[in-house]
């Protein structure tokens, strides 16, 4: 399984392929695909501040049977003591999420950079 960052996931919502490279998009098509429950909750988040236009359980809804995703389940007691450690940024959101994907022992997909030097598991196709 591999996980999506937020706005990889958004990006698959929206038809926006073109953002994502092609090495990245093959992987995609070959691996399950996860979402972190603290991307929903980034995406309840972002729904409600106005960020993105549909709620995280559209999202999750419309590309689950699409995508074949599935929410990758995952002790919070873990995740949150591997999230204390992780002092590189202040977005609780990129610590919860780095933090799953370091417990589970899963490759990320994400485009942020921040998540790309300090996440040993992140990938964007490099």
């Amino acid at each position: 399984m591999i996980l999506l960052d937020t706005h990889v996931l958004v990006w698959l919502y929206g038809g926006e392929r073109d953002r994502i490279p092609t090495t990245v998009q093959q992987r995609l098509t070959l691996e399950q695909l996860g979402v972190s429950p603290f991307v929903q909750l980034e995406l309840a988040y972002l729904y409600e501040v106005g960020r993105v236009r549909r709620s995280a359980q559209t999202v999750i809804h419309e590309l689950g049977p699409r995508l074949e995703l599935v929410v990758a389940d995952v002790a919070a007691g873990a995740v949150c003591s591997e999230a204390i450690g992780l002092t590189w940024t202040r977005d609780p959101f990129d610590r919860l999420l780095a933090a799953h994907a370091t417990v589970m022992n899963l490759p990320l997909v994400t485009r942020d950079e921040t998540m790309l030097r300090h996440v040993p598991l992140a990938w964007w196709g490099r």
